[in-house]
């Protein structure tokens, strides 16, 4: 006899859709620098360098010498990426020449940020064995993939439209407007401005006009004042 109780509910795997398809894809690594190492010399300025750990890929940059607190390395490594290991070891040590290097501090640094948006450019805490602050390692990381690994569970739906009756508007709409064309000149047709006449002075006689005293004058001293008693005028 058929018992549906008898037959286990079917169960479903959903996992987020940012842990699918990292696998052997490529990270690179950038270690641009320490800030406010923890200083192991007492005396001369610590050579420190960096050691970054993937799985088992181990990296190492070169030695800063007299970096003291604040090295700078500007170094890049690639590791292919492992399914479930998303977090990189990192590693400070101070290297001596007549004994063994002194370790300064290391940290954890999650990969979450970078494999979501394919950049990543963040300052880690890095730790001493007592668990006390030893200063920050700065690492720019890259991921190119980050659009490749996502996997949908279902195809996109088209969006939901409703159907209901045609939408009637309230109001009339207004009329519309009349454009109305009026002539440039009224009554219509065309209007001549009569020429303007202009006012002449009437002439006199023939042109040019008679002079009224003879041209050219008499010369100098052709003419002389009349002095009442002759000319010379009598001595005083």
């Amino acid at each position: 006899m058929y018992n549906p109780s008898s037959i286990p509910p079917p169960s479903y795997h959903h996992q987020p859709m940012a842990n699918h398809g990292i696998h052997g894809n490529v990270l690179e690594v950038n270690v641009v620098g320490c800030n406010k190492l923890k200083d192991t010399e007492w005396i001369s300025r610590q050579d420190p360098y960096v050691c970054v750990e993937y799985g088992s890929n181990r990296s190492r940059t070169r030695v800063c010498t007299d970096g003291s607190k604040n090295p700078i390395f500007q170094e890049k490594f690639v590791y292919s990426l492992i399914e479930g290991l998303r977090e990189l070891n990192i590693m400070v040590w101070n290297s001596n020449t007549l004994s063994h290097d002194d370790f300064i501090g290391s940290g954890k640094v999650q990969l979450a940020k970078v494999l979501s948006h394919g950049f990543d450019d963040s300052s880690w805490p890095l730790h001493s064995k007592t668990g006390r602050h030893a200063g920050e390692v700065r690492l720019i990381m890259h991921y190119t993939n980050v659009n490749n690994h996502v996997t949908s569970f279902a195809t996109s739906a088209p969006p939901y439209v409703t159907s209901g009756p045609p939408h009637v508007p309230m109001y009339p709409a207004p009329p519309p407007t009349l454009s109305m064309s009026y002539p440039s000149t009224y009554p219509p047709g065309a209007y001549n401005v009569p020429p303007v006449a202009y006012w002449r002075p009437p002439e006199s006689g023939g042109y040019p006009p008679s002079p009224s005293a003879p041209y050219p004058p008499p010369p100098y001293g052709s003419h002389h004042p009349t002095y009442p008693g002759g000319y010379p005028p009598p001595p005083y």
